[in-house]
C-alpha cells in the first residue's frame, strides 16, 4: 500500500480501531460493472450527491467523459482526480460549470489509485482501490490482459465511512487547489447522509448483481482457468452487495444491531447441534446473515388476507420460484442464491400449515427454514428482554418457555428441544461466538454442492429425528 495514499490513510486511521476495515483483490473488470452500477443510480436518483473520483490516468477519464457529463447533470459537484495526459482538460465535459479537474503529480500516490465516492442525502457509496505494483504480481508478472489487472481496495454503501473517505480525498485536493477543497468542504458539511432505505438499497444492489453478471456474460479471456478466476471475483462481489445490504439493515435498527450475527451464532450451534453436514450449516449461515433483507413480516404481502397461501401438488419443489415475497426476488438474480432466497422465503411458514408465503405443514418446511425461524425469533425476544429486570438466565428461561408454547404450531417441536440444550449451554456459561460479516469475500460462503445437491426435505429431516 503506498505511503501517503488515500487508501493508505484510510487504512492506518482504523488500524487500531474497534472496527478495522477488511480489504480485498479486485479485478478491473470487476470494478468497472461496480462503478458503472453505482454511477447509474446517481442517474436514477434526485438527491443531487456530491461525487469525486480518481481515474490514475487522464485516458481511463477520456473514456468515461460523455457519461460524466450525464452525471454531472444529476449532481451538486464532479471532481475528477488524474495523472495529466494529452486531452484530459480539453474535452467539453471538463468544461461544465460544476466539474472540477485535478490533475495530479505522476509521482502522487493518488495517482495509481482508482476511486468513487458519491455522497447524497439519501445514499452513499464508495469504491477505493489501489493498483497492485509489479513486484505485488510476483513470479506470474504484470498481466497480458487489461482487465486482469487487480486492485487492492474496497466497495462500502456505509455512510461513515464514505464520509470520512470524501474528507481525506478533499484533504489531497488541498495541496494541489485549496479554493477548490474550500468549495467542496462547503459542499460536503451540505449534505447530511443517511442510511438507504431498504428501497433503494435493493434498487442498487439489484444494480450491481446485474451488472457483474454482464461482466461475466462478456468475458472474453483466452484460457478457461484465467476465465474462472475473473468469474470468481465477480460472483464474490455479488454475494459482497447482498451482505452490505444485509449489514447496513442491522446498522439501521438501534434496537438490534447485532440481529444477524447473534441469529448466525445461534442457526450454527443449532445445526451442529443436529449434526447436520457443512455444506448444509454454511448454507444456512448465508441465509442467517441475510434473513432480514426484507422477509416477509416487514414486506407488504401480495396476498389478500384470509385467502389460502398453499402450494398445489408441487409444494415441495415450487418455492424455489416463489413470486410471493418481495425481499427475497433480488436474491433469485443469482443461480447459486436461489437456495437462499427458498430459505429466507419460508421462515415465516408455521408446523402447522397457518403461516405464510406457502401454507407449508411440518416437514414440507425446509429444515433450514424452520432452524432460522426459531432462531431468529429466540433472538428477537432475547433482544427485547434485554432492558427488563431480569438476568441473563432469566431472560434465556423465559423466551425458550414462551418458544415452547408454540411447538407443533408455530415450530417445529424436535427443534424445540435443540434449542433447549442450546439454552441450557447458555445458562451454564457457553458464550457463542459472534463473527463480522466478512465483506471483502464472498466466496467462502459458496459451495459448488448447492447447485448440483437434491435431497428432498424428507431425506434432510432425518437428521432430526
Amino acid at each position: 500500500m503506498l505511503q501517503g495514499s488515500i487508501l493508505q490513510q484510510l487504512q492506518a486511521a482504523h488500524h487500531h480501531s474497534t472496527r478495522p476495515i477488511r480489504f480485498g483483490v479486485y479485478y478491473k473488470n470487476t470494478l468497472v460493472a461496480l462503478c458503472h452500477a453505482l454511477e447509474d443510480q446517481i442517474l436514477a436518483d434526485d438527491a443531487a450527491p456530491l461525487v469525486i473520483t480518481a481515474f490514475q490516468q487522464g485516458k481511463w477519464y477520456l473514456q468515461e467523459a460523455e457519461r460524466y457529463a450525464d452525471i454531472a447533470k444529476h449532481s451538486l459537484g464532479v471532481t475528477i482526480m488524474a495523472a495529466p495526459d494529452a486531452g484530459f482538460a480539453e474535452h467539453p465535459t471538463s468544461l461544465l460549470p460544476n466539474v472540477d479537474l485535478v490533475a495530479l503529480d505522476p509521482a502522487d500516490p493518488v495517482a495509481q489509485e482508482w476511486h468513487l465516492m458519491i455522497l447524497s442525502s439519501s445514499y452513499t457509496a464508495m469504491v477505493i482501490c489501489q493498483e497492485l505494483s509489479e513486484a505485488d504480481y510476483g513470479s506470474a508478472g504484470l498481466p497480458a490482459s487489461d482487465i486482469e489487472r487487480k486492485f487492492y481496495g474496497l466497495w462500502t454503501f456505509e455512510p461513515e465511512l464514505v464520509r470520512e473517505t470524501t474528507e481525506l480525498a478533499i484533504a489531497h485536493i488541498q495541496k494541489y487547489h485549496p479554493e477548490l477543497a474550500t468549495k467542496l468542504t462547503a459542499q460536503k458539511n451540505s449534505i447530511l447522509p443517511n442510511l438507504a432505505t431498504s428501497t433503494t438499497l435493493g434498487t442498487v444492489v439489484s444494480r450491481v448483481v446485474d451488472y457483474l453478471q454482464t461482466g461475466q456474460e462478456n468475458l472474453s479471456i483466452p484460457t478457461a482457468p484465467r476465465q474462472q478466476i475473473l468469474d470468481r471475483n465477480l460472483v464474490s462481489n455479488e454475494i459482497q452487495a447482498f451482505l452490505r445490504m444485509a449489514q447496513l439493515m442491522d446498522l439501521a435498527d438501534i434496537n438490534n444491531p447485532k440481529a444477524a450475527a447473534e441469529v448466525v451464532a445461534l442457526t450454527e450451534t443449532m445445526a451442529q447441534l443436529l449434526d447436520l453436514p457443512a455444506w448444509q450449516i454454511k448454507r444456512l449461515r448465508l441465509a442467517a446473515l441475510l434473513h432480514r433483507i426484507d422477509p416477509l413480516q416487514k414486506a407488504e404481502s401480495l396476498l389478500t388476507p384470509g385467502t389460502s397461501t398453499r402450494y398445489q401438488e408441487d409444494a415441495p419443489s415450487c418455492p424455489l420460484s416463489c413470486p410471493l415475497v418481495p425481499g427475497a426476488q433480488v436474491l433469485r438474480t443469482m443461480p447459486r442464491l436461489r437456495a437462499i432466497a427458498q430459505i429466507i422465503t419460508h421462515q415465516t411458514e408455521w408446523w402447522d400449515g397457518t403461516g405464510e408465503p406457502a401454507g407449508l405443514t411440518g416437514d414440507e418446511i425446509p429444515l433450514e427454514s424452520r432452524i432460522l425461524a426459531l432462531a431468529a425469533h429466540f433472538q428477537f425476544r432475547v433482544n427485547q428482554y434485554k432492558s427488563s429486570s431480569f438476568n441473563r438466565e432469566e431472560i434465556f428461561t423465559q423466551v425458550l418457555d414462551e418458544c415452547r408454547q408454540q411447538q407443533s404450531t408455530r415450530f417445529d417441536p424436535k427443534l424445540i428441544d435443540t434449542l433447549t440444550l442450546l439454552v441450557m449451554g447458555l445458562q451454564q456459561g457457553l458464550d457463542l461466538p459472534l463473527i463480522e460479516t466478512k465483506v471483502s469475500t464472498g466466496m467462502w460462503l459458496i459451495d459448488s454442492r448447492w447447485d448440483s445437491h437434491s435431497k428432498t426435505n424428507e431425506e434432510i429431516s432425518t437428521n432430526l429425528k
